[in-house]
């Protein structure tokens, strides 16, 4: 089941990989960078199952990641509206 994950972690990886380096808007590369970070909180949970038992250090670097993801996404998106606002203003004057 765990070769399951993994194969899904590399899936999404990939998938943002492409979405990163293809995309143009800006908004679009914040998923991106989202869906990449998902993918790897998935691939330390997946490697955290494969060892004997369970390892609770993935699982608390999963738990951080998650609240510092949240925390990057909420900030990188402020700043990202500002920029649209100011490419706007710069289309709009003569």
């Amino acid at each position: 089941m765990s070769a399951l994950y993994l194969l899904l972690a590399a899936a999404l990886a990939g998938m943002a990989l492409v979405g990163l380096f293809r995309a143009a808007d800006l908004l679009r590369r914040v998923l991106a960078l989202n869906v990449l970070a998902s993918a790897i909180f998935l691939l330390l949970v997946a490697l955290a199952r494969t060892t004997e038992g369970i390892d609770p250090l993935p699982h608390a670097m999963v738990l951080t990641g998650i609240v510092v993801a949240v925390s990057t996404t909420a900030a990188v998106l402020a700043l990202t509206v500002q920029a649209q606002e100011r490419r706007r203003h710069r289309e709009e004057e003569p």
